[in-house]
């Protein structure tokens, strides 16, 4: 005869499917952390913005200007503005990185002007060796 024998009912808990969990998500935040840290650094300007004030040496700063139309100036002796294509931003720059280690970079775009053509030329300054970029604004009175 067979006698009905109860099972003790088991208290230890298998841990290696969380472990396995575990182990997926921390490949998936090791990938994609990277990827949410990569950008244009960029010191935006205040509401209020404030008068930039001149670096020492006197050199004036690169001023990038992009109009309504699309057309990209640059004025990097403070006197000129050169019409210039976007792509060859980049080497201008670097021509002024030659004379002048660190010098102000600041973009001046028309406010109907889209927000790509603004990043590409962040994009641009950024890899042509400028840590910072300041964006110009107009100030409340108008000035």
């Amino acid at each position: 005869m067979r006698k009905n024998k109860r099972r003790k009912p088991m208290g230890e808990i298998n841990v290696v499917p969380y472990i396995d969990v575990t182990l997926v998500l921390l490949i998936i935040f090791m990938i994609t952390t990277p990827m949410l840290q990569t950008g244009v650094e960029v010191d935006l300007p205040k509401a209020e913005s404030a008068n930039v004030e001149q670096k020492e040496g006197g050199k004036p700063p690169i001023v990038i200007s992009i109009k309504k139309d699309g057309k990209h100036y640059i004025n990097a002796d403070g006197v000129t503005d050169d019409l210039v294509q976007p792509e060859d931003i980049n080497a201008r720059v670097e021509a002024v990185l030659a004379n002048n280690k660190n010098p102000q970079v600041l973009i001046n775009a028309d406010k109907s002007v889209d927000y790509g053509a603004v990043v590409t030329v962040m994009a641009s300054l950024k890899n042509a060796g400028i840590p910072n970029v300041g964006l110009m604004t107009k100030s409340d009175d108008g000035q």
